[in-house]
């Protein structure tokens, strides 16, 4: 059991450590999923899933951010996992 703790830790630790460096991702059947870590908002999130799916048409699946005058806007929440997807 500690060893899956430690595990599980490393990989939350990996996917949240930086809202700057995500890693490569590879999208699937035009999708990708990612967490941000405390601090991060939707004008991130919104840059970050234009340049992961290479277009400007894409959506998030749970509809966290959305573009409104003046911009890409919501309330995302550190450690949950979003989905964007491109159109």
């Amino acid at each position: 059991m500690r060893l899956f703790t430690v595990l599980l830790t490393s990989l939350f630790t990996l996917a949240v450590a930086s809202k700057d460096t995500c890693g490569e991702i590879t999208p699937q059947n035009n999708c990708i999923n990612f967490q941000v870590g405390p601090g991060t908002g939707c004008t991130w999130m919104c840059q970050y899933c234009q340049d992961q799916l290479a277009t400007t048409n894409y959506y998030f699946t749970d509809g966290v951010c959305k573009y409104e005058t003046g911009g890409c806007a919501g309330n995302p929440i550190a450690g949950v996992t979003y989905t964007c997807c491109s159109n």
